[in-house]
């Protein structure tokens, strides 16, 4: 089951590849299920789905680039 994250985006890494990333280097899926993106920050609703410990090593390295993570409950609405 894809655990479901709100993701804020700081200025800084907006215009990274941030979501192919997790997909190359974390087995992970990455599925995005809403976005607000402007030059100052990213706002995304994600789903990623994988191996727990890949999904959990892919949000270890999204809190190092400086990434928000908030966790949504598996029936949380993930509209923005």
């Amino acid at each position: 089951m894809p655990r479901k994250y709100f993701l804020t985006i700081p200025k800084e890494i907006v215009g990274e590849p941030i979501l192919y990333t997790l997909g190359r280097d974390f087995s992970v899926v990455p599925n995005i299920r809403g976005a607000t993106i402007s030059d100052d920050q990213a706002l995304m609703a994600v789903e990623l789905e994988g191996d727990e410990t890949e999904v959990e090593r892919a949000v270890a390295w999204l809190l190092e680039r400086g990434v928000k993570i908030e966790g949504l409950k598996p029936d949380q609405e993930t509209r923005l």
